[in-house]
C-alpha cells in the first residue's frame, strides 16, 4: 500500500524518483523499491514521506483514505472561559450546517 501512495503522492506533486530521492535525501533505485513494493522504507524515511507531502503515516500505510496530517490546534480558536454550554451548542450548530451543506 505504501509503494502505491508513494507512487500517487509523487505524481501529483509532479515529481521524478530522483527529484524524491534528492529532496528525502536517499536515492532513486531506493525511491523505485518503495513505489514498486520491493522494499519497504525504515519509519524514519516514512516521517520525512509524511512531512514532505503532508499526509499521515496513517494515510501512507493504507490506514486512513484521508491524507491530511492529524492536527492538534482547533479549527476555531474558543476563549478560555468558553462555557461548556457554548461548546455544545456550536458543535450542534456545525452538525447543522454539515447536514444542510452536505453533497
Amino acid at each position: 500500500m505504501i509503494g502505491e501512495r508513494l507512487y500517487d503522492l509523487r505524481k501529483d506533486a509532479d515529481l521524478t524518483q530522483e527529484a524524491l530521492a534528492k529532496i528525502l535525501n536517499t536515492t532513486k533505485h531506493n525511491i523505485s523499491k518503495y513505489e514498486c513494493e520491493q522494499s519497504e522504507p525504515p519509519d524514519s524515511m516514512k516521517i520525512l514521506i509524511a512531512k514532505h507531502f503532508h499526509v499521515s503515516i496513517d494515510y501512507l500505510l493504507g490506514l486512513t483514505d484521508t491524507p491530511a496530517p492529524y492536527s492538534t490546534r482547533p479549527i476555531l480558536p474558543l476563549p478560555e472561559n468558553f462555557p461548556p454550554e457554548a461548546k455544545a451548542e456550536l458543535q450542534e450548530f456545525i452538525k447543522y450546517l454539515k447536514y444542510k451543506y452536505k453533497s
